[in-house]
Order: structure tokens, then sequence, then C-alpha cells
């Protein structure tokens, strides 16, 4: 008990606080414009940790990321424009429940299971830290290379209409990712002599375009009467949101504990567990074909999965050193800049720092909850601006958002000619979501399988060699047949009944 009330004692100090404060103001500011990201944000962070002492450098980078991976629902609901790509799995149904006059369900079933899984996440961190380090320790190429096909396998889950056109909406993704050089022989693929074209497409252009640029092209070409919403306040935000968490409570608990675990894999990240915790749900619903047309029930899993995310991501950083993604990579070097070096002789020598850690945890997520609700009510008076004054400031908010993320102009031209591409399929009925996934997903799995291919000497059956991989091939392969099988079936079925 002492040790706990000295933990919170240390992170609760005024200076310590008021830095936690600042920085999750200005997360909320980062999440919220699209095209800037919780690890863009957190990087333009570091050069002030210079000044700061360990312990509220930490805070700072904490609160800044948990706010931002929470911040980016909002333009989400508002604008179906995700503010982090770790808001997109969900852009969808949190945007048609604003539609049907619901953004305070949509944002307050957000920002609630947000703080929820966060929550979780931080007490899977402290009681299992060492057990999921050690466990995703046992992780190589091969274990990399299913994971991220199991995940890749949730486009079919995540898709809505044609199985076919979901397909081919996964091999447009995976051919956009290949662009760029190859990872092992050094030769550039698909970049037909430009030089902007070599390091590859970045997924924030991409993502704005596919969901900012769409909506705008679709605003124009189909424009709709201007409306004045009623403004939202604190009691309409959460009103239904705890009987709607109440009615998919399993989903809070199974996407928090998924969303923790996948966090502690190296790599893998809040995006890759909101996406697959969407997916899951989907897949477990009584009600699957309601997910993408403004299901709640998606909006609880993956929000609760992705905060979560970031808790776990923290476990293979803080006890052996190793980021658990790009965030936690940053937090590395900043301790390391500070003189403390992550790993397990930090929760012997410095027990004092590892317990005031886990308090900024808990104090960053529950500062969410008030921070979150008043970024919603000022956010959501963007519905009352007319549309011919809006659309024009989110172009320019995009633009500079696609151009802030290599400081290239060229970014901007993907994110326009992306966005139009992206137009296109959606009028004919191709999903957006398989491509997505496809697109952050292909560079792991082209990575891990040149590294499995290599050691194996070209050997396939090392792929199911080791327990794990063994495990997640068996079961990657299982779904795809499933899938192969369900198909088919209801193609003769169609046909019969001709």
């Amino acid at each position: 008990m002492e040790a706990l009330l000295a933990a919170f004692g240390a992170a609760l100090a005024p200076p310590v606080l008021l830095v936690v404060v600042a920085a999750a103001v200005y997360g909320l500011f980062i999440g919220a414009v699209p095209g800037l990201t919780a690890t863009m944000g957190t990087a333009l962070l570091v050069p002030l940790t210079f000044f700061l002492e360990p312990l509220a450098a930490i805070g700072a980078i904490v609160a800044a990321s948990t706010m931002a991976i929470f911040a980016g629902d909002i333009p989400g609901a508002l604008l179906r424009i995700p503010g982090t790509p770790a808001s997109a799995a969900y852009t969808d149904d949190a945007y048609r429940l604003t539609q049907k006059g619901q953004a305070g369900l949509a944002l307050g079933t957000n920002l609630v299971c947000s703080v929820m899984g966060g929550l979780i996440g931080v007490a899977i961190l402290v009681l299992a830290a060492p057990r999921i380090a050690r466990f995703s320790l046992g992780f190589s190429s091969y274990e990399y290379f299913w994971l991220a096909l199991l995940g890749l396998s949730c486009a079919t889950a995540v898709s809505r209409g044609s199985a076919v056109k979901g397909g081919l909406s996964i091999c447009a993704g995976l051919l956009i990712s290949m662009i760029g050089i190859d990872i092992v022989t050094g030769i550039q693929r698909f970049t037909f002599g430009d030089t902007p074209l070599i390091a590859g497409v970045s997924i924030i252009p991409v993502l704005i375009g596919m969901f900012a640029i769409t909506e705008i092209l679709r605003k124009c070409a189909t424009p709709a009467p201007a409306s004045r919403p009623e403004a939202l306040r604190v009691g309409a935000l959460f009103a239904g949101v705890g009987g709607t968490i109440w009615r998919y409570k399993g989903g809070v608990a199974r996407s928090s504990f998924l969303g923790a675990f996948i966090g502690a894999l190296p790599g893998a990240g809040a995006d890759i567990a909101a996406w697959i915790s969407y997916a899951v749900a989907k897949r477990f619903s009584r009600e699957p074909e309601k997910f993408g047309t403004g299901h709640a029930e998606g909006i609880v899993s993956a929000s609760s999965s992705n905060n979560a995310a970031l808790s776990g991501a923290y476990v293979p950083a803080l006890v052996f050193g190793i980021p658990g993604d790009t965030i936690t990579a940053i937090l590395i070097g900043v301790l390391m800049m500070k003189g403390v070096t992550p790993g397990p002789m930090v929760f012997v020598m410095d027990q004092g720092l590892v317990g005031a850690i886990f308090a900024i945890f808990v104090v960053a997520n529950v500062l969410l909850l008030p921070l979150g609700a008043a970024a919603i009510l000022l956010s959501q008076r963007l519905l009352a601006v007319p549309a011919n004054v809006l659309f024009p400031i989110i172009l320019l908010f995009c633009a500079i958002g696609a151009f802030a993320t290599n400081n290239a102009y060229f970014d901007i031209w993907i994110m326009l000619v992306v966005g139009l591409f992206a137009f296109v399929l959606e009028e004919n009925g191709y999903p957006l979501a398989p491509m997505i996934l496809a697109l952050i997903l292909g560079p792991q799995i082209e990575e891990s399988f040149m590294q499995s291919i290599i050691k194996a000497d070209g050997d396939l059956l090392a792929f199911f060699s080791r327990p794990i991989a063994g495990t997640l091939g068996v079961l990657t392969l299982a779904i795809w047949l499933a899938v192969a099988f369900f198909a088919l079936r209801s193609g003769r079925q169609a046909a019969s009944s001709r």
C-alpha cells in the first residue's frame, strides 16, 4: 500500500500533473487533425523532454499518445475522416450513427470504451507484464508472417457486399504497398522513374485520400441541404452509452484483452489491434450484417482494443527494452537520454520509477474522460458550419497533414489521386476497409516472408516447424478454406434458386 501511495504521489505531484494535462490537450489537438498521427505528435514532444524530469517526460508521452488515439475518433464520427489510422476500422459505423442523429451515442461510446480499454490495458500491464513480454519474445519472422496474414484474413470479415470485390480491394491495397524498393533485392518496383516513389507510399496520405477526399467528392456530387444541428450537452453525450456498453460488455472485455496482447507484440500496435478486434466482433456478433451501417457493437470493440494496445505496447518496452510500436521506440530513446535503461533490472533497481509510470497510465486514462468530453463538445460544432465554408478548410488541413508526413508536396498528389480512385471504387460497390488493411499489413507480410524463406533456405515446411507458427498457420489456412467453402456454397444456392 505504501508503494502504491508513493507511486500516485509522484504521478500527481503538481509539476508532473501540469505537464501531463498540457500534453493531454496537445494530444487531443494532434489526434483530431486528419494526417497528424499519435506517433508524429509524440516525436514533436521529444525536444521538450530535454528540459523535463524522467517521470514528467514519460507522462507527457503517455498522455499525448493516449489522447491522440481517442481524438482520431472525433473527425471520423463527425466528418468520416479518421484522425489516426487506429480510428479507420470503425469510422463508417461512427459516421452512420452521426447521420442518424446519434453523434452523442457514437462519440460518447468511443470515449467511455477508450477509457475502459485503457484502464484494462494498464491492469494487464501491471499484473502480467513479464509473462506477456516473455511470450512475445518467442515470436520470430515465421510467427509474424502468419500473424500478419491472419490479420489480412480478417479483411474478409470486415468487408461488406461481394466477396469478389472485397478480394480485389485487398489486391489493390497489396499492390500499393509494394511500390518502392524491394527489401531483399533492392530493385525498384512500380516507381515509373519517379524519385519520391522509391521510399514507397506513406499510409497517412492514402488514408486521408480514401476518407477525406472521397467524402468531399461525395458531398460535391450530391450536396445536402444546410442544417444546423443542436449542440450536444454533457447529458446528451452520455445518454444511452451505459446501456450500449452493458449490452456489449463481453465485447469490451474480449477486445481489451485482445488489444493488450496484440500491443505487446513488437511491431503490431493499435492500428492492427483495432482492425482485428473489429473483425472478431463481427465474426461473433448476432447481427454481423449491421456492421458498417451504424452499429455500435463494432465501435465498442475496436475503440476498447486500440487504447488497450497502447498500454500493451509498453510491456516489451519496459521489461526487455524492445519497442512494441513507434511510440514506445520514442519512449525508450527518451528514457535512455535520461540515464534510465529499460530492461529487467529496472524492476529491481528502480521500482519507484516503474510504479510511478504505471500510475501515470492510470492518471492519463482517467483524464481522458473529462478532457475528451470537452473536446467532443467543442468539435461537434463543426457540423453547424456551412458546407461551402467547412469543406475548403477540411481540404486545407488534409493537404497540410499529407505534406507533414514526409515534408513532401508529392504526398499531396498521392492523397488526391488515391482519393479519386477510392471514390470511383466506392461508388461501384468496392469496400475500402480491406484495401486499407492490406496496405497496412502488406509490408510486414512481405518482410516476414522474405526473412523466413531465406532462413529456411526455401523450405516452406519451416513455416509450420515452430509450435506457435504452426498453430497460426493452420488457423489461417482453415479460415481461407472456410471462406472459399461458404462462397462456393452461396454461389451454388444462388444459381439453383434462379
